[in-house]
């Protein structure tokens, strides 16, 4: 045995060798730049410090960040035939659908989940854009009508956030037919008396924007998100000329008439109890009167 190759020689290296960071504690801003650690930008509901950019953010971390003491309880979503279509281009569907589900550790694009904000019972729901950006298929489709169907039974309001690019081309014509289905899911709840309120995050597009995405009673989007049916690029192809600065942006879409606010995701919360409440006809809600965390648990854990 070599007492120096063996044992001295790495023990030497090991105290001077560089320790590896894992690639995940950092986050660089797409639009400023700046690398961001982990927990600082996920204390800031994934929006950058530095230039006040807002990142994708996870249904189940919006939801977290929502409702009282991130607690929810998920609502079931029937499940649709799978493949319906026998879709293929380079993969299979199913394929497809099993790799954003190892990638986002999520069942499909949409979550559905019931709580409190500020002690105000709501029904939620919530697009995945990395889940297949957030297309549209017959599993959202099916999640919006439970959604609508619970908050009608609970006779809470919907507050739905829209993240999209549009409908699922692998379900072809199934998947438009869910512009009409959703369109008849917010109508219940217009029926029913129950406020609807969408917030329209970065991006959402193409079909979602035609059908249950734009028929809020109150429309909030989140800064500088892009909404539109068509995107800019398409657009300026078709009528070869170049659109105004800002173009579908929300700040844009605010300025003309289509939307009623364009509110940061850290105000979002307190502006949503305020609306909310008020649709409600209820009393305005008391800063910090929210449950001990040991109270709304074991009310999840009742309801589960």
């Amino acid at each position: 045995m070599n007492w120096i190759s063996n044992y001295v020689r790495p023990k030497i290296n090991s105290l001077f060798s560089r320790r590896e960071v894992p690639e995940n504690l950092w986050t660089k801003c797409p639009e400023c730049g700046t690398m961001l650690f982990h927990r600082e930008l996920a204390a800031n509901l994934n929006v950058c410090t530095s230039c006040e950019h807002h990142m994708a953010i996870s249904p189940r971390d919006r939801f977290t960040g929502l409702f009282d003491v991130g607690v929810f309880v998920e609502v079931k979503v029937p499940e649709p035939v799978v493949d319906p279509l026998q879709f293929r281009d380079q993969k299979k569907y199913p394929d497809r659908l099993k790799t954003a589900q190892k990638a986002t550790g999520e069942r499909e694009a949409m979550l559905v989940a019931e709580g409190e904000v500020g002690r105000t019972p709501i029904i939620a729901v919530a697009q995945d854009f990395s889940f297949m950006a957030g297309s549209m298929g017959m599993y959202v489709g099916n999640a919006i009508i439970a959604a609508a169907q619970r908050a009608v039974a609970t006779k809470r309001p919907l507050v739905l956030f829209s993240a999209a690019g549009g409908a699922r081309m692998q379900e072809g014509i199934l998947s438009l037919m869910q512009m009409p289905r959703t369109t008849v899911a917010v109508q219940m709840l217009k029926e029913a008396g129950l406020p609807y309120i969408v917030v329209l995050t970065h991006p959402t597009t193409g079909g979602v924007t035609a059908s249950y995405a734009m028929l809020g009673d109150v429309q909030i989007a989140e800064p500088n998100a892009l909404i539109c049916f068509a995107g800019p690029r398409v657009i300026e192809q078709t009528i070869r000329e170049k659109l105004p600065e800002g173009f579908q942006r929300a700040e844009y879409l605010l300025d003309h008439g289509m939307l009623d606010r364009v509110t940061h995701r850290k105000a979002l919360r307190e502006e949503l109890v305020t609306i909310l409440r008020m649709l409600m006809r209820q009393s305005p809600a008391v800063k910090g009167d929210l449950p001990p965390p040991g109270e709304i648990a074991e009310a999840a854990e009742a309801k589960a």
